[in-house]
């Protein structure tokens, strides 16, 4: 019989550059997440303001990966004056051991002045209590190449922090449909747990309960899977701060791939999608 985990989906509202007030509230969904009984709890990207990310004195306050049990942060490499900023989410396990990192290869435009991709490294699954995981950060859920790569490598559960707004879209996309990032989000999620038979986790910042800007704020966590779609009401319509604990019956995806067979083709010798991007702009 497939394993059924329960996982916490945190929406958190990050104060971006104050780690310590993220590290307290973070701390107290986790311990509320874990009296429910959640083998899993996800935080969103705490995402620090882009035009702030290249001054060396806001360098000092981004917290290293130990220190914080956010799901994603910025991590200085410094190099004299010119420090390498890497947007990185870590998976932690119960012991507290960091089991993979992984930094955001799909940079957003306005941070590329700021932000070092993780370029042509290869994404890759690792082995965690769940199984096989995968992480992805934020504007990674646009490139289906990238849940592509993972679950050839046999990913069952991709993870995605995020911190995604509403203002993400230009002014001709608003004037068209105000609610146009809603419309992304809730398309391609579920597009992508169909697509690659497996379970997708986005977790997004949320707008601080009772705040006047929940108009900025994107929100709609979830946890999507194949034939039922999103899964947790308290956040997957919602784009305030709360969480929500879901069960994933992985029989599910054994299920849908059962119908589907999207890994089995993508394990065929001679399968026919075989390129690889080369960086030129062109397969």
């Amino acid at each position: 019989m497939a394993p059924v985990y329960k996982i916490a989906v945190i929406q958190l509202h990050p104060k971006p550059l104050n780690p310590e007030a993220n590290f307290l509230k973070a701390s107290s969904f986790i311990a509320s997440a874990a009296s429910q009984g959640a083998h899993l709890a996800v935080l969103p990207d705490p995402r620090a303001p882009t035009q702030h990310l290249h001054r060396p004195r806001h360098h000092r306050r981004i917290p290293p990966p130990s220190s914080s049990p956010s799901s994603s942060s910025a991590n200085p490499d410094n190099n004299d004056d010119h420090p390498t900023l890497l947007n990185k989410t870590h998976f932690i396990s119960p012991t507290g051991s960091i089991l993979h990192s992984y930094t955001k290869k799909n940079l957003w435009h306005p941070e590329r002045a700021h932000l070092t991709s993780s370029s042509h490294d290869a994404h890759e699954s690792f082995d965690t209590p769940l199984g096989k995981v995968g992480l992805l950060i934020c504007w990674d859920l646009a490139f289906p190449e990238a849940f592509r790569e993972l679950i050839a490598d046999g990913a069952k559960i991709i993870i995605i922090p995020t911190f995604w707004t509403l203002s993400d879209c230009n002014e001709y996309g608003l004037r068209k449909n105000p609610m146009s990032e809603d419309l992304f989000l809730e398309s391609m999620v579920t597009a992508r747990a169909y697509e690659n038979t497996c379970c997708v986790v986005f977790v997004n910042a949320g707008a601080p309960v009772g705040g006047r800007d929940k108009g900025t704020y994107a929100g709609m966590s979830r946890v999507a899977l194949p034939f039922v779609g999103a899964l947790g009401e308290e956040t997957k319509g919602s784009r305030e701060e709360g969480m929500s604990v879901v069960e994933v019956d992985m029989e599910m995806l054994e299920q849908a791939e059962a119908n589907y067979g999207v890994r089995g083709d993508l394990a065929k010798e001679g399968w026919h999608y075989t390129y690889r991007h080369q960086g030129k702009g062109r397969l």
